[in-house]
């Protein structure tokens, strides 16, 4: 593995050598060393040191003590013009964990091995000597290991330091965590560790809901979202976290239009859509875009030949089910919005060819359309496979263009009070009315549109005794 030319490993490299220059030891520590070993580019640098909290404040000139009763310093730096912020944790072994989440007390240790034995897996307990890695270093020689994690990760193992059920007691989160690792790496859970799992799921609730809502995130859009799903159902996880997705299982789908099974497994290879970096809201949108049909099962009517199942009202029902979820797990409003319109207007792409001018540019200026393109190919890929309505709306969208879609409007209030309309309840549908003709092309200019205002809505002086 060459070394990362990326400011983040220049930063941290410079904490380390300052520090070992202080006779403290210093070593690059968990998800970086991991990364490097599977010869990835890793994201961030944490630095572990000997160095009490005290010290790293005093040696370095920009800190930010987040955690500093825990042994944490993030350590400022500018390089290349971006702002650097680099972990950096002393050793410490921890109390109790009364709270599921953080320990009550921590004693600072002069030792790294100790250090590793309150982390959470084998994969993320391995330290890495810097220095030697910088002077050129074999990687495997520079490693610190006291757990057995290279050898996890050579064999595609998460297990869990010491004992599991000890390691999840101490930090629910874990339980999240060890699914995100194993659908991530593709690596499988050791038994003893996913037993572990399986036995504590209901303490899952002790977790705040932000930070599961960030570790599901983290699952739907690192690149194995379905096999992230599939493992929190294997756990038992996903009926504590989600459980209004548990009950898509099950759900049937009339074949001839959803040959691939019932809902959940329509969900599970929507999942397989989502790459390695898609956004939060497409991702949640993929994930929760047919929640409203378990509520909304309609079986076939024996009485009706060639009756099928139906989902009258899902999408609607899928909202408002979708918005509890989103308020329980605590999405901005920016986010709700989004993932609501992607539940809300995924089913208007059966109806696109048949919409007028207007109504189908209406569609295609949703904010980001490009998530329900993206929602509706996975939807149609992971069922029937026809593309037709797909194509029809992307090629629209993309010749039509900003300027067709959102053009500069012909009318508003201001013109309609200048030809002397009075405001009040109508002005809506009369400027509604005057931008739809401009859409579909019938208007093109300013007097053009007030022309059809008088048409359909009467002049002033009639519109006002109407009014009257």
């Amino acid at each position: 593995m060459a070394r990362p030319n990326i400011p983040e490993y220049s930063a941290a490299l410079a904490i380390a050598q300052r520090l070992r220059e202080l006779g403290h030891a210093a070593y690059f520590a968990g998800g970086c060393v991991r990364d490097l070993l599977l010869d990835r580019t890793p994201l961030d640098f944490d630095v572990a040191t000997s160095a009490t909290p005290d010290v790293v404040q005093a040696t370095f000139p920009r800190t930010e003590a987040v955690g500093a009763h825990f042994g944490v310093i993030l350590v400022i730096d500018e390089l290349d013009g971006k702002r650097i912020a680099t972990e950096v944790a002393t050793f410490r072994s921890d109390g109790a964990y009364s709270d599921g989440r953080r320990p009550d007390a921590v004693r600072f240790s002069t030792d790294p091995a100790e250090d590793v034995q309150r982390r959470d897996f084998t994969i993320n307990g391995l330290l890495l000597d810097p220095i030697a890695f910088e002077n050129g270093d074999p990687l495997a020689s520079c490693i610190f290991d006291v757990v057995g994690g290279q050898e996890d990760l050579k064999a595609g193992i998460i297990r869990a330091i010491r004992e599991p059920s000890l390691r999840f007691a101490e930090d629910k989160l874990r339980m999240l965590r060890a699914v995100r690792f194993a659908a991530r790496l593709n690596f499988t859970i050791e038994p003893r560790t996913f037993a572990a799992i399986q036995q504590q799921t209901d303490s899952i609730h002790q977790v705040s809901c932000e930070r599961t809502r960030d570790e599901l995130t983290k699952i739907l859009t690192e690149g194995a979202a379905r096999r992230g799903f599939e493992l929190l159902d294997e756990t038992g996880l996903l009926e504590h976290v989600l459980p209004e997705v548990a009950r898509l299982k099950g759900v049937e789908q009339p074949p001839q239009y959803h040959p691939e099974g019932d809902v959940w497994v329509h969900t599970l290879m929507l999942l397989e859509h989502l790459r390695a970096g898609a956004s939060c809201t497409l991702a949640w949108g993929m994930l929760l875009h047919d929640i409203g049909k378990p509520a909304t099962f309609t079986p076939p009517d024996p009485n009706r030949p060639g009756d099928r199942i139906r989902f009258n009202g899902h999408v609607d029902v899928g909202v408002a089910i979708a918005r509890k979820i989103l308020t329980r797990m605590r999405f901005s409003n920016e986010e709700c919005a989004q993932i609501l319109a992607l539940i809300k207007h995924h089913m208007q792409f059966g109806d696109v060819q048949k919409m007028k001018q207007s109504t189908l540019k209406r569609f295609l200026r949703l904010p980001r359309f490009d998530e329900h393109l993206a929602l509706h190919y996975a939807d149609v890929m992971s069922s029937h496979g026809l593309l037709e309505m797909y194509d029809y709306a992307k090629e629209n969208y993309e010749r039509l263009g900003e300027d067709a879609i959102r053009p500069r409007l012909l009318l508003n209030g201001e013109d309609l009070i200048a030809a002397g309309y009075r405001p009040g309840p109508r002005f809506r549908e009369m400027l509604t009315t005057a931008e739809d003709a401009q859409l579909e092309g019938a208007v093109t200019t300013r007097e053009q549109a007030l022309e059809l205002v008088r048409e359909r809505f009467g002049v002033p002086e009639v519109a006002e005794q109407v009014r009257s």
